[in-house]
């Protein structure tokens, strides 16, 4: 983690508009395929959800701007994110807050998750790592598709953290597409950054 220097950043200018905003937060949703991610899923019998997070999570640790937090109006920049996502306990319809490091491979990682959620007994984080800013949010609602999507937050110009979710997938020409959406804090990144993440992401399900 490292601290940017703010008087010599490129960016410096657009953050210090957007930081000025009571919401700087914007959602972008869209469609992405899914059609070879979701065989090779099958086909190691993993779980698609926790494929889908490994994925998303990977993605955005190759892009900078999604990197970046807010400490105190000054910005930092995070050598790794990890993520911290919804999930549901079969039987209960409340679902709990599991968050985990990035590590290992697909195959390995979906293991892992399905242990730390199994093990995960308390609704919400603890106090230490409610603090942690180096999280990227998650959550996904397998019961239906959607064209748009809000999220609950703060109105705190600070709140950097990137939520990333999707929903119910379905088939259309042959494929099988993906309701996705991405908010990001507008100080940080901008449409041609969310851009290269997506198609990043993209070329990432197809190429597995």
């Amino acid at each position: 983690m490292e601290y940017i220097d703010m008087d010599n950043w490129k960016r410096k200018g657009h953050f210090d508009f957007f930081h000025s905003l009571d919401f700087p937060q914007y959602n972008v949703c869209m469609n992405i395929d899914i059609t070879h991610f979701m065989d090779v899923v099958r086909k190691n019998n993993l779980s698609l959800y926790y494929s889908i997070v490994f994925a998303v999570t990977t993605v955005a640790n190759e892009c900078e701007n999604l990197r970046y937090r807010i400490r105190g109006g000054r910005v930092i920049l995070h050598e790794k994110t990890h993520p911290s996502f919804t999930d549901i306990t079969p039987g209960d319809d409340q679902f709990k807050i599991v968050t985990m490091d990035l590590t290992g491979d697909l195959l390995h990682f979906s293991d892992l998750a399905r242990a730390a959620s199994q093990s995960k007994t308390d609704y919400f984080p603890d106090a230490v790592t409610a603090q942690r800013d180096d999280l990227i949010y998650i959550t996904c609602l397998p019961w239906f598709s959607f064209t748009a999507i809000t999220h609950t937050i703060k109105l705190n110009p600070d709140d950097a953290a990137p939520r990333i979710s999707w929903g119910r997938y379905f088939r259309e020409n042959g494929r099988v597409m993906l309701p996705f959406s991405v908010q990001l804090n507008h100080a940080l990144a901008d449409g041609v950054h969310l851009g290269d993440y997506v198609n990043r992401l993209q070329a990432y399900l197809d190429a597995q």
